[in-house]
Parts: C-alpha cells; structure tokens; sequence
C-alpha cells in the first residue's frame, strides 16, 4: 500500500499543515478504536473468535503488540464507566498512557479537576500527578549486591555450549545497585536473583519526591562509602539521598560557574535579592563598549555577560516559534548571536541569548545559509579529528563549532 502523497513534494508549511491534520484525524480514529474495542470486551465476542480473553483477541487476532492491547483494552474498559476519557482522547488532550495512569484514581468528585491537569501532559508529568493523587511514603536508602550471572542450559539443536545471561568478567569487581529512596520494601534474605536494572529508572513517590534506581561499579561504590565516612559529621546518619544531593549540587555550582560564569554573592547583605544582582549584572555587562579592530575581536564571551544571559534567560533555550511558545530545552545550552559575531556582532546582554543546539544551528543556518553552515560542520569536524589525533585537549564547553 502507497501513500496517497509525496511528502517530499510538498512545501514546508503544507507538511506542517498536512502533519498536523493526520494527527487530528488518527486521534479520532484512536477514539473509535478504543470504543470499538471496549464494545467487544462488553459483549465477550472474543470467544466466538476462539479466544480465551479480550487481550488473546487483540494480540492473535487483531495483532497488537502486547503493550498496544493492555494500553487499549485498559482505556476501553475505563471509559465504558467514564466515556467522557474518549472526548479527551479524540481532541489530543490525553494520551493513552495518560488514561490507563489516571482511570484508577479518578472519582466523580475529582474528575474534572483531574483530567483538567492532565490535559496536554507528559507521561513524566503523569506519573507526578499521580503520586500527588495517592502518594507514597518516603523510604530509607540501600545498597545491595547484584547476583552473579546465570548460565542458562544448552538449547537443543541450536549450540553446544551453555548461553550467558550476561557477560561474566571474574577478573573484576561485582557492581551494586543503588537505590535512592527506593520502595520501602526490605530486600529479600535469600539468594534468588533479581532483575538487573539496565537503565536508571526514576519514578515519582509523592510531590517533590522520587525513587531513583541506578546500577553502580565497585569502583563507585567504594567512593560513596569514603564519601560517607568524610561527611558523617555532616551527614551523621550517612544517607544517600542527602549524600548525592550534596555532591551533585556542588558539582552543578562549579560546572555552572564555568560555563555561565555563573557566582554567588558572598556578602548576602550586600546583594538583597537575586532580582537586583540580575539587575546589577546586566547593567555592568551592557555597559558602553568601544569599538574593536578585526584583530582585538575574540569569539570569549566575558564572564560578566554570560551571567547576565543566562540569569535573565532562566537556563533554558530562549527561541519563541511564531505561536509564542518557547523552547522547553534546558540541557546543551550554548550562546548564540542574534546579529552574528561574523558580521560584527557584539558579545553584550542584549545580543546574547542561549539556545539549544538545535535552535542555534536552525538560526544560524537562517543568518548564513545551509550550504555554508554544512560547510563549516564539515571543517569543524575535520579540526576535530585532528586534534583528537594530535592528542590536543577538548574545547571548551561554551564553545560551539561553525560561525555563530
């Protein structure tokens, strides 16, 4: 089957126009979907199909992926009780997940109040509005050593020899798991394996607090435990949670002072607000500049302005769509020139914002062309495995590659 369009004749504004249009229009048919799928759970017509359940139906007949049913058949059987979750889903203002989250803690009381919060949220945002609807107990930190790897017997027919679970290296130390605030569970006194986490995981507990779970080396482990030791005069209970806490804030302070020039005041009595040192800032690094010859222009951005940028920027990409709505971003930030510096543009406060890469380069590629911004990623990337062959240190981390 064939599309009935070539996306890629069309012109910008009409994919986007056309993008947006399909969504509309699959989101009804998400709607009809799920309510034709709650009618056939009420009318049991799975069995005349041969199939055990509704969920047998949907994955052996309909051929749904696991995910796709339970998500479905869980939203259908939600909204037989409360259909207006389907005007919700045909409009976009919830999705799915957002459904099968909330239906369990939905009442006629809080409906309204509830499905009003939840409109156009993430399934981050989700998981946080749900533990402010039934939150849960904060729990102490733990460390506990993962198993060892199991071999698995031989399949026959397949291999000879016995399958791994997971790569063994006996040589090295085993890695632990560090729980921060985890389930308040007590962990089993025995030796039945558990399952490894491959990722961190965070989930939310109750409002402003979550469970984070990550997988550690022994090597970290170590660290953490001389970590405790050195603060128990600060830390006299040795909790993780505080621990961390301790150490990424002022890891944070020192890479936001690099890359923003970002300080704190040291005589508080001096500075009364954050809003008058904002103030303070912006006028000292706006302040009158002279005017530079070809030869003193420098790409540094003075420390002065970079704090100004980004105490008035919020630490978060600044690009507004013609919509009004502004970027999300707040990781990789770079300073970007709204006249570029290649064409004389100053480094003050006023032509200085940070941006996403993604918004940098989308308007520098406006300001110079794509062809020429290709160019330079080209030349920035050659530089680049040069330095990493010569063995020369990295860039600095408020530089960013091409003209802008």
């Amino acid at each position: 089957m064939h599309c009935t369009s070539n996306s890629s004749t069309l012109s910008d504004e009409a994919l986007l126009h056309r993008l947006t249009g399909l969504l509309r229009q699959s989101r009804h048919t998400e709607a009809d979907l799920v309510a034709h799928i709650g009618e056939v759970d009420a009318r049991r017509l799975y069995a005349r199909e041969a199939s055990p359940s509704m969920f047998a139906y949907c994955t052996e007949v309909l051929h749904l992926s696991e995910a796709e049913a339970y998500l479905r058949i869980t939203v259908a059987r939600a909204s037989r009780q409360r259909p207006v979750l389907l005007d919700h889903l045909a409009e976009g203002r919830l999705h799915l997940s957002a459904i099968a989250k909330l239906a369990p803690h939905l009442t006629p009381e809080n409906e309204a109040a509830v499905l009003e919060r939840a409109r156009h949220r993430s399934k981050r945002q989700i998981d946080e509005l749900v533990a402010a609807l039934a939150p849960q107990p904060d729990v102490p930190g733990r460390i506990r050593k993962l198993p060892p790897a199991r071999l698995q017997p031989p399949i026959e027919g397949l291999r000879s020899e016995p399958i791994e679970t997971a790569p063994l290296a006996p040589a090295r130390p085993a890695a632990s798991v560090l729980e921060l605030r985890p389930d308040g569970v007590a962990p089993p006194e025995r030796d039945a394996p558990s399952p490894k986490p491959t990722r961190a995981t965070v989930t939310p507990l109750a409002p402003e607090r979550y469970r984070v779970q990550f997988t550690v080396s022994a090597e970290l482990l170590g660290k953490l435990e001389r970590l405790q030791a050195l603060m128990l005069s600060e830390v006299p209970n040795g909790d993780l949670a505080a621990l961390v806490d301790r150490a990424v804030s002022e890891k944070l302070d020192r890479l936001e002072a690099r890359r923003f020039a970002r300080t704190r005041p040291r005589d508080r009595s001096k500075v009364p607000s954050q809003v008058q040192t904002t103030a303070h800032v912006a006028a000292q690094a706006s302040g009158p500049t002279t005017p530079q010859t070809r030869a003193q222009r420098t790409r540094h951005i003075p420390a002065a302005v970079r704090r100004a940028v980004f105490l008035r920027d919020g630490d978060r990409c600044r690009y507004v769509d013609d919509k009004g709505d502004r970027c999300s971003a707040r990781t990789r930030l770079e300073y970007h020139h709204r006249r570029p510096f290649a064409l004389g543009g100053a480094h003050d406060v006023d032509n200085l914002s940070l941006l996403c890469p993604t918004h940098n380069a989308y308007l520098a590629e406006r300001d110079y062309g794509a062809k020429k911004m290709a160019l330079g990623r080209r030349s920035a990337t050659e530089r680049a495995g040069r330095r990493s062959a010569g063995g020369a240190g990295e860039t600095h981390p408020s530089a960013s590659p091409g003209l802008d």
